[in-house]
């Protein structure tokens, strides 16, 4: 599943959705985020302290026992008749089962669904049909025990039921999705989203990821509407009661979790192709929008024979369908042969699609076929190995596109979008190890997070790059052909690659994954003749600064080290496995650098000695260090000061080095991280200097980019246009504002309509130094704007209006008719995220409409994601203790790790800003002043 997880990308051109498949969201105090995997998406505390060494399980964790084994399914025969205008269902249930043990009662997940009668027939008619006398229903465990007569004996039969349920809102389950006609009538289609424990919502069953069976799926559906599941249609007739109604019936589906099933009825439009290995691939969109569906198409039927070819496993169904659902709460979903996304994780229109948006369904086309392979061929064993899952989709996702799609240098972006968002959550002291344990159905929401999806796929990143290319891949076809159609853990994989390496996989990945954090790598050095000694020592680094206690955790690290010599080049790789160590590399020359950990791989943050780091700063505005290098080198200082190891000053200095700068994602970064210091310092009163820094050092690389696409540039120059000129606008540059507001005013009167790249920089630049006009004539925009893309654009940006009545208004837009129910989120979080008052503003309206936002997001991940772009941008003590406060009152389960951390973040700011404020005053005063 992709989130949305508003992956750490700057305002300017925000798109990312995370958790569902889930893709995810959001840096500490950042405000700019994206909407995904899930492809959702954006210390010294309190209460924190205490759970320092006690994070590995879920907070307060309830009672829960999986499900008996003595009766487990073989085959579901499931007919479903949904009724679009009174959204509801009918259900018949005929499984095959086997019964292990002799038992008068059998124990299956089932939520919001009523039973009407319940039988077992065992196999060869010997015995009668024995009907169940009693259904008990155990809702808070989301389960039902239907008890019989007699004892049913061991064998096999078949379990009968009929049921009814809801067609929901909840986007879980089985649910409504409300979509307009292109004569703009109002309809539903009735759609499914079941990972995680959702499939009992629209049947009973055995709901759990290692109990697999095979699917023989009916669907009797309004004859006018398209009818779609798993596998291929193999029968069509009318229906016998209602010649209106078609049944459809499906092939039969491998075995299969149920999680993955899925069933989709409503009226769309498709276009096909076929990869080069046979498999038909369609991509449905909405009525009428055909031509939007042409861009994923082309990476489909590109992206099935790369994995066919990188896992050398065919991929196993006759056909697969991409289709977009209008109300969803994830990214998307990697259901098998029917993966189902976001509208805008999965449509693009030639003409009104900006770049940010192809690379983001090119990375979610990406990430939800991986999963064909690795998540549906060969499943987690249960939740708790989730990270493999998510986490490796989440990896090779970009080696897909970088297969695809060269041009966009995804793996400098992979370095911005994840391994640093990960890096930020993962210092906490309410993270997680990668691996949890699980339970209760509410337990599981809270792992579709930052660290299964990003710190995952890091790891894997880091791994792969231990392991080597050639050996990763014979681990994993062998992996992938010993569990296809099985159940694996994390070990078995371990296993695999370490039998394909023989390196020891296992030791070396158990310390990142069964441990939460990472460390810091302290470096100092010595020349002795032409050689350089490396003094090298590892301790947990922590967001309030180095973990000083006696039970410091250790790694296992491969450590790489390159030299000035050649940048580009790995001259030494080691696997640290103590707490320190000297290295010795040989025939380098005083006057030459020495860099760790160049292209940013392992997961660790950095800190050199001050000659270290003063000789590798030329390196950034020469640009000699790699530019994945420049940012990770700028990353860490960064993250180093937020957690008092470093001035801010000193960050504020390297910052300026970067006048030079070429590179989109190092500008990106840079931006995010700009973007945390002007969120912080909005609470002080010299917000505006911060703006003028920005100012100065965006100017330069604006007036280098100019506002018009210039002949030979690319996508990378696209994304840097919209960046750079929306950070300019935003802080106020002039010449930028007055552009901004001579183009939106031609493309709002027709003249000349803005090119899709620059409308996020504009709106956001008009409405930052806007006025109730402004705002009126954007939410025209909104109404008038055919395509969900333009929408999210308009609704991601809204929020950037200053005046306190009209973010009230732009508040009460959010849970408006004319918002989607999952884009409310991006909406609030917009305002929280763009001022100080805006952060007053939304926290204000989260609390006084907590009711309604909670019931509509009931414990998906959204609800997460709703609290943390709410409240994470404070920096006052007493507004932890509020939020603290306000949660324990409103119960929300699947979010209390994220109110956790968002208060740790809190307290981390108010600290970080005690602690610099004055020093970085007096530096931009200081920068300003005339020479003496």
């Amino acid at each position: 599943m992709l989130l949305v997880l508003g992956r750490r990308v700057s305002l300017s051109f925000v798109k990312r959705v995370i958790p569902q498949d889930p893709v995810l969201l959001s840096k500490p105090i950042l405000q700019n985020f994206r909407t995904i995997k899930f492809r959702v998406i954006h210390s010294s505390t309190v209460f924190a302290i205490a759970t320092r060494q006690n994070t590995d399980t879920m907070p307060e964790r309830r009672p829960f026992v999986r499900l008996p084994t003595d009766v487990y399914p073989v085959n579901y025969g499931l007919c479903l008749k949904p009724d679009l205008i009174d959204f509801t269902f009918e259900g018949k249930l005929e499984a095959i089962v086997e019964v292990n043990l002799a038992t008068n009662q059998i124990v299956m997940n089932c939520a919001d669904i009523d039973i009407i009668t319940a039988s077992f027939v065992p196999e060869g008619g010997e015995g009668e049909e024995i009907n169940a006398t009693g259904f008990n229903y155990q809702n808070e465990d989301e389960k039902v025990t239907l008890s019989f007569p007699s004892a049913l004996q061991k064998g096999s039969g078949t379990l009968k039921i009929d049921f009814v349920g809801e067609l929901n809102d909840k986007m879980k389950g089985f649910y409504r999705s409300k979509y307009a006609t292109p004569a703009g009538e109002i309809r539903y289609a009735a759609v499914t989203q079941f990972e995680a424990t959702d499939a009992r919502r629209a049947f009973p069953c055995w709901d759990e990821p290692a109990i697999k069976a095979t699917f023989d799926i009916s669907l009797i559906v309004p004859k006018d509407r398209v009818a779609l599941s798993n596998m291929n249609v193999i029968d069509r007739k009318p229906h016998p009661e209602d010649d209106s109604l078609l049944e459809v019936k499906f092939a039969t589906t491998p075995i299969m979790s149920t999680y993955l099933v899925a069933f989709v009825i409503g009226e769309y439009d498709f276009v096909e192709g076929q990869s080069s290995d046979g498999v038909t691939v369609r991509v449905y969109t909405p009525t009428g929008k055909a031509e939007q569906g042409k861009f994923a198409l082309e990476v489909a039927v590109k992206t099935l024979p790369f994995y066919n070819d990188y896992f050398n496993v065919p991929y196993p169904l006759p056909k697969i369908d991409l289709i977009a659902i209008a109300d969803f709460a994830a990214g998307a979903m990697e259901n098998w042969g029917l993966v189902t996304y976001r509208e805008t994780a999965l449509l693009i229109d030639p003409k009104n699609s900006c770049s940010s948006s192809r690379q983001w369904v090119a990375l979610v086309v990406g990430h939800e076929l991986a999963h064909q392979w690795f998540g549906n061929l060969v499943t987690m064993e249960w939740w708790t190995h989730l990270w493999l899952n998510e986490g490796f989709a989440s990896w090779i996702e970009y080696l897909c596109v970088d297969h695809c799609f060269p041009d966009y240098d995804i793996w400098t972006q992979f370095v911005s979008a994840d391994y640093t968002r990960a890096l930020d959550l993962d210092a906490l002291d309410n993270s997680h190890p990668i691996e949890v344990n699980v339970g209760h159905p509410s337990e599981v929401d809270e792992i579709f997070d930052a660290i299964s999806y990003s710190k995952g796929a890091s790891v894997i990143r880091m791994l792969h790059n231990y392991i080597g290319d050639e050996d990763f891949r014979k681990g994993m076809h062998s992996y992938l052909l010993k569990f296809q159609h099985k159940n694996a853990a994390t070990e078995d994989l371990w296993e695999c690659l370490e039998q394909a390496s023989g390196k020891p996989i296992a030791l070396v990945m158990s310390s990142w994954t069964k441990q939460m954090g990472f460390p810091i790598i302290v470096v100092d050095q010595e020349q002795q003749g032409d050689d350089r000694i490396l003094k090298i020592s590892q301790k947990k680094f922590c967001a309030s600064g180095p973990h000083n206690g006696e039970d410091c955790p250790n790694w296992m690290v491969p450590i790489s080290i390159c030299t000035g010599e050649d940048p580009g080049c790995t001259k030494l790789k080691v696997l640290l496995d103590s707490p320190e160590t000297t290295i010795t590399i040989n025939n380098v020359s005083p006057d030459q650098w020495v860099k760790i950990n160049p292209g940013t791989v392992g997961f660790y943050r950095i800190q050199y000695s001050s000659a270290m780091l003063e000789s590798l700063l030329p390196g950034i505005r020469n640009l000699t260090l790699l530019p994945v290098d420049r940012l990770g080198l700028q990353n860490d200082l960064f993250s180093l000061s937020r957690a008092g190891m470093i001035s801010t000053v000193e960050v504020l200095k390297l910052m300026e080095a970067f006048v030079n700068e070429p590179n989109y994602t190092v500008w990106s970064d840079l931006s995010c991280n700009l973007g945390v210091l002007s969120s912080l310092l909005s609470h002080t009163d010299f917000h505006e200097e911060i703006q003028e820094f920005i100012r100065d050092l965006f100017t330069p690389i604006g007036l280098k980019l100019g506002w018009e696409c210039k002949q030979g540039e690319g996508h990378l120059d696209a994304l840097l246009r919209g960046l750079v000129l929306g950070k300019l606008g935003k802080a106020g540059h002039k010449p930028t504002l007055e552009e901004a507001r001579r183009r939106f005013k031609d493309h709002v009167e027709g003249k000349q309509i803005l090119s899709a790249d620059l409308r996020s920089p504009v709106y956001l630049t008009v409405l930052k130094h806007g006025d109730s006009a402004t705002l009126d004539t954007m939410l025209k925009l909104h109404k008038q704007a055919d395509m969900q893309e333009e929408k999210n654009r308009i609704e991601r940006v809204l929020g950037a209006i200053s005046a306190p009545d009209l973010i009230q208004k732009v508040l009460t837009f959010a849970l408006s008719e004319d918002v989607r129910p999952q884009d409310t989120v991006s909406v609030i979080g917009g305002v929280a995220g763009s001022s100080k008052h805006g952060r007053k503003a939304a926290w204000k309206f989260v609390k006084d409409n907590w009711e309604e936002l909670h019931n509509r997001y009931q414990g998906g991940f959204l609800i997460s994601r709703l609290i943390k772009l709410s409240v994470d941008g404070f920096a006052i003590d007493k507004m932890a203790a509020e939020v603290k406060s306000f949660f324990e009152s409103h119960h929300a389960p699947a979010a209390e790790r994220t109110v956790q951390q968002c208060c740790e973040n809190i307290l981390l700011n108010a600290a970080w800003l005690k602690r610099d404020a004055d020093d970085i005053h007096q530096y931009l005063l200081k920068r300003k002043a005339p020479p003496v």
